[in-house]
């Protein structure tokens, strides 16, 4: 049953009232009962319409100013967009948020944008449960496009490719002597690499180098991934950048793969879900019994292996039952 307040806030969006989005996902992001409910009361034919680009890359490669300047040249075009940034800090700083007005001040009064910075929330390794159910918010309210740009660090780098359509891994120069040290999956996961601060020395280089690698390595038969140059602080190659962004779209349609990466990202979406509750349950839990406490105990003081612990639980009904639905504070 959806309270009166939120089925308000869930008419008002469908009407495509853009300040019904930010207290929609803040219900998300505090776990409300009512979120079953509202990703319920999302129309079907109003999901999967925006274009959901994933920026991601190691720390300074200037991600956020090149979601900035893209976001420039989408607003040229009359395209609402949708920006959520990952925060792997702590959601109490508040630091992330005052940042990214700071550093996205040419949008944050535009109407047609959308900025949001949202905390890891304790995930294990990576993107929450929450980043999904936000990004299908902001589609059923009309956004045209939807950047989700990650910190760089951690499994959040892999994730994003669970989310979205296109993911965009930026690199820099300097970063060129270390492409055949770099994690196997960022290489992996990349539907368009950019060298971002070409006008750096060994940006040519790395190019190069990236090129040689998407040929060695190309993950699928339909997509060719592109290596693109650009300057984010200058605007320089963002053009080239968006016509790949419509090319993969474009080439995920006719080859008739967009719909299948899709089914497994909401598949991914489910057992995310159900990660996180359970996450969230054992964490906000008060008590256990003595017997599951004992394995807990063991656990943590290095006596039981956390393998053989959880071959336990699952081989007991009871401690299962437990372990899903523990009791929570009185």
């Amino acid at each position: 049953m959806v309270l009166e307040d939120t089925q308000q806030l869930i008419d008002r969006l469908l009407e495509g009232d853009f300040n019904a989005v930010p207290r929609l996902i803040t219900l998300i992001e505090k776990g409300s009962d009512d979120v079953p409910a509202i990703m319920e009361s999302l129309p079907i034919n109003r999901l999967g319409r925006a274009k959901k680009i994933g920026i991601t890359g190691p720390p300074g490669a200037g991600k956020s100013t090149l979601v900035e300047s893209i976001t420039s040249h989408l607003r040229k075009d009359n395209l609402k967009v949708g920006i959520l940034v990952i925060d792997p800090s702590s959601p109490f700083t508040g630091g992330a948020i005052l940042g990214d007005r700071v550093r996205m001040s040419d949008h944050y009064l535009d109407e047609g944008v959308f900025i949001r910075s949202m905390a890891t929330r304790g995930a294990p390794g990576g993107l929450s449960e929450v980043v999904p159910k936000a990004i299908k918010i902001l589609d059923a309210s009309g956004f045209d496009v939807i950047l989700l740009e990650t910190a760089g660090v951690g499994q959040t780098e892999l994730d994003v490719k669970d989310v979205v359509d296109t993911v965009t891994v930026v690199l820099v120069p300097e970063a060129g002597d270390a492409i055949q040290t770099m994690k196997a999956g960022l290489m992996e996961i990349a539907d368009i690499f950019v060298v971002n601060k070409s006008d750096r020395s060994g940006s040519k280089r790395m190019a190069s180098d990236l090129n040689m690698n998407v040929h060695l390595g190309s993950k699928n038969d339909w997509w060719e991934t592109p290596v693109l140059l650009t300057q984010a602080h200058r605007g320089v190659g963002v053009k080239e950048l968006l016509d790949a962004f419509e090319g993969h779209r474009k080439t995920m349609e006719d080859t008739n793969n967009l719909e299948p990466i899709r089914e497994k990202q909401r598949r991914r979406e489910l057992e995310m879900t159900i990660r996180g509750q359970i996450f969230s349950r054992i964490k906000n839990s008060s008590s256990f019994s003595q017997k599951l406490t004992l394995i807990l105990d063991q656990v943590d003081r290095g006596e039981l292996d956390p393998s053989v612990a959880a071959n336990a639980l699952l081989g007991d009904q009871d401690l299962l039952s437990e372990w899903l639905n523990p009791q929570g504070p009185n």
